[in-house]
């Protein structure tokens, strides 16, 4: 049911524990900033990750896909944990998931598939950059109270640039010589025993925080329950639930384009829900799915199940009995994984667009990836979509014109030719010209779709306009609904049943008409 190893394929089966692997040693300090971004604990972002890790790639719907704590979610969780303590963060974790396994139930996570192109580039494009800034975060000094200070330089900024320099080096280069290994894996290994041989001074994720812990144990969030605190919970659990399965949801588009396969994103929903639910019983942050831990992932060869369950298992075993050796690993050679990642996963054609595509989609990437790296992910997504819905509702709006004509009995005729919805609307009206037409006027919608309320109001509006010079209008080829909502115009109607259209639009009101008459 789960496929978590592939039939014989130990090729594959080699390659995604050692996938896992190398995911499993770059989440740690990707888990230990997110939960100090959110003011938690480190434990409880190794947890978030471990608990997301491990369920989302059991019963998610993209084998291959790494979930975990997310600087995404980590942003929205700020203010909750500091306004209320991090009681309510479980509180509002486990309502996330709640919400997010309702909308797998409910099957919404088909409409991701609304998401148009550019605003997908400007997504990864975007995260590409909030990947790469963040990595800046680890060339500043801070003081014991965290408050920055100045820059890493001399030596030590040296160091930096050199491990950096040679664990890019090795993911770049090492593939073309051997494929036993994953090159990302070998650049950790090489660069962590390269500052141990050496005793080179540079920061290791020990300096970060400790990593070493427990086991989750199931723990009910200790907040007042009832409508008070439901009512505190509730705004953060949603907002959290739509940037989770938005980022989540986009990350599963990118990781099918990258295999060549299609994943489900309905059983993502509730995988992420389930995830989520547990972690705000066992003290996890939550989280949702990671574009640089899947494209670490896939770069590696991890293609299965099994390599998000061999990345959760390997952070656990970190957390309970590695976590001396995982401390010394230094920060940089994490930072040079990164920036692979952002090399990786920025649409570098994206930049060639430029004079080959509409100005108006170049516009919406810009902005999508503006705004993920101002904001959040939930805001520039939503913001692209609703721009490119405005740029195609005014682009349409423009096709709409008729052919006229004139019978022998002198009636007019106006074959409509584009869609009538609300932004063509007014352009429609434009067409006519009451005062000089015949008192006979046709308007045909044989080419032509009613789309909306707005549109059907127009085709009222025109009826009126007609109907105070004295003239008559008829209406053909209109559907079967179209006439039964047109109040005014419904009299007008001139029916041509064996050419007129029987499709039908899905409104209860209309099917109950209908079998009435």
């Amino acid at each position: 049911m789960f496929d978590l190893i592939r039939k014989n394929s130990p090729h594959q089966i080699k390659n995604d524990v050692l996938s896992g692997l190398t995911v499993a040693l770059a989440l740690v300090p990707e888990a230990v900033a997110f939960a100090l971004i959110a003011h938690v604990h480190p434990l409880v972002g190794l947890y978030a990750a471990f608990m997301m890790g491990l369920i989302t790639a059991v019963f998610g719907g993209r084998p291959g896909m790494i979930s975990g704590a997310t600087g995404a979610t980590a942003v929205v969780m700020v203010s909750l944990v500091l306004e209320h303590g991090v009681e309510y963060l479980f509180a509002a974790v486990v309502l996330t998931g709640l919400i997010q396994i309702a909308f797998g139930v409910l099957k919404l996570g088909k409409f991701i598939r609304l998401v148009p192109h550019p605003v997908f580039l400007g997504f990864v494009n975007g995260l590409a950059l909030v990947i790469f800034l963040a990595q800046l975060d680890h060339f500043k000094v801070k003081d014991a109270t965290g408050e920055v200070i100045g820059w890493v330089a001399g030596a030590e900024l040296g160091i930096m640039l050199g491990l950096i320099a040679l664990t890019m080096a090795i993911i770049q280069f090492l593939p073309r010589l051997t494929t036993i290994i994953p090159s990302t894996l070998a650049a950790i290994l090489a660069g962590t025993l390269l500052t141990i041989g050496l005793g080179l001074d540079t920061r290791t994720v020990g300096d970060m925080a400790s990593i070493a812990g427990g086991l989750p144990s199931f723990h009910l969030p200790e907040i007042p329950f009832g409508l008070e605190a439901f009512k505190v919970v509730l705004p953060y659990a949603v907002v959290l639930a739509m940037v989770g399965l938005i980022e989540s949801l986009l990350t599963l588009n990118l990781v099918d384009e990258l295999t060549e396969t299609t994943g489900q994103p309905n059983r993502e929903c509730i995988g992420q829900g389930v995830a989520n639910t547990v972690n705000g019983f066992f003290g996890g942050m939550g989280g949702c799915a990671m574009v640089g831990q899947s494209m670490i992932n896939i770069k590696s060869g991890g293609r299965g199940r099994l390599s998000g369950i061999s990345a959760a298992l390997f952070l656990l075993a970190f957390i309970l009995v590695a976590a001396p050796l995982i401390e010394q690993i230094p920060i940089a050679v994490l930072v040079g994984v990164m920036f692979m990642v952002v090399i990786g996963t920025f649409e570098w054609g994206s930049l060639r667009l430029f004079g080959k595509v509409p100005p108006a989609d170049i516009l919406i990437v810009i902005v999508v990836m503006v705004v993920t790296v101002l904001t959040d992910l939930a805001i520039a997504v939503v913001s692209g979509v609703i721009l490119a819905a405005l740029v195609f509702a005014w682009e349409h709006a423009r096709h709409i014109y008729a052919q006229q004509t004139t019978t022998d009995d002198g009636w007019k005729i106006y074959d409509l030719n584009g869609p009538l919805f609300f932004a063509s609307a007014q352009n429609f009206q434009d067409i006519f010209t009451p005062n000089e037409d015949p008192n006979d006027v046709i308007v045909d919608f044989r080419h032509s779709r009613v789309a909306d309320h707005s549109a059907l109001a127009a085709i009222d509006k025109l009826a009126e306009r007609y109907e105070k010079v004295g003239k008559t209008l008829h209406l053909r080829h209109l559907t079967p609904e179209c006439r039964l909502l047109l109040k005014k115009a419904g009299k007008l109607v001139e029916v041509d049943v064996f050419e007129d259209p029987k499709y039908h639009v899905a409104v209860d009101k209309l099917k109950e008409k209908l079998g009435e008459a």
